[in-house]
Order: structure tokens, then sequence, then C-alpha cells
């Protein structure tokens, strides 16, 4: 059992402010559809720690810390980049499939958890803690206590579209911080 809490409490403190968190925000204002939001971020979250947490098992210490923190910068800087490119969403098109929604949640997720800080607590504590599936189902419960409270503010941002407009330049600003910092090594 302490395995399991510690997972989750390292994990819910570490998603706080997170990209992540940006990200649940923005596809729950996107397809204002929280259940399928909710059940992608699961999924994802899920597969990858699962993934995280057994590579961290088997290949500890393979990766350079250097080599990470320019993946994870450049990839920061691109979707500061991408976030500045409007969005070009019909009123038609906000009414998506709940698949659609799960979908693109569940990728989007999983993609953005790749190199990132839950990812990194989640190899790390898999490598101190057993049995892995603890470790697993605490960081998961940890990544839905942070993420979940965010995908209903984007259902509320969604209600008042307006909003939304200034959303993506706030977005980029954060994300290119974010690369800026993870490049000079801040926070690493």
């Amino acid at each position: 059992m302490d395995t399991f809490l510690i997972s989750t409490g390292v994990v819910a403190v570490a998603e706080i402010g997170d990209k992540t968190q940006l990200l649940a925000l923005i596809l729950a204002a996107r397809f204002r559809r929280p259940l399928p939001i909710i059940l992608g971020i699961f999924v994802a979250t899920v597969l990858n720690h699962f993934a995280a947490g057994w590579i961290g098992q088997q290949v500890a210490g393979m990766i350079s810390p250097l080599i990470l923190r320019w993946i994870i910068g450049l990839g920061f800087l691109a979707i500061a980049a991408w976030a500045l490119v409007p969005d070009e969403m019909g009123e038609e098109e906000a009414q998506i499939k709940p698949y659609g929604a799960f979908l693109a949640t569940a990728v989007a997720f999983f993609l953005a958890e790749i190199g990132d800080k839950t990812q990194v607590v989640t190899v790390a504590l898999a490598l101190k803690y057993q049995p892995l599936w603890a470790v697993i189902a605490g960081t998961t419960l940890g990544m839905m206590i942070a993420d979940v409270p965010a995908v209903f503010v984007g259902k509320w941002i969604a209600a008042r579209m307006h909003i939304l407009r200034y959303v993506r330049f706030v977005a980029a600003a954060v994300f290119a911080l974010l690369g800026v910092l993870a490049l000079l090594g801040v926070g690493g």
C-alpha cells in the first residue's frame, strides 16, 4: 500500500502545472466531451507509465540526461510554434463522435508524456518500489487527480469560446518558456 500511496502523491504533485494539464484543458475546450477525454487520459497514462516503469526497470541510466534535455526542449519549442497556428474549428466541427475525442486524447497524452517529468518520476519509482503494478496504479491515479479537474475547466471555457482566442497565445508562451528552460537545464 505504501508503494501505491507514494506513487499517487508524488505524481499528483509533479503534475500540477504540467503541460498535460494544459493539454487536458485544451482538448476539453476543443471536443466538449469530458468522459471520452477522461478515458483517453486514463488509457494513455496506464500505457505510458507501464512502459516507463518496465523500461526503467530494464535499462536504467542508458539515456543521457543532456540528450533527453535537448529532445524535450526542442519539442516544447515546436509545440509552442504549433500553438500559435489558429484553430480553424467551425461550430459544426465541434460535434465529434465520442471515439474521436477519445482517440485524439489518448494519442496526444501518450506522446506528451514521453520524456515528461511524471514519466521520469514513474521510472524512478519503479526502480525503487515494488511491485510494478502498484507503482503504475499509483502514478495513474496521481495523473487523474491532477488532470480531471482541468478537463472540467476546459469544458467551462468552451462555453465561452471567445476566451479560446487568448488560450493559444498563453499556451504558446508556456510551451516556449518550458522549451527554453529545458534547453537551459533548469529544473532538470
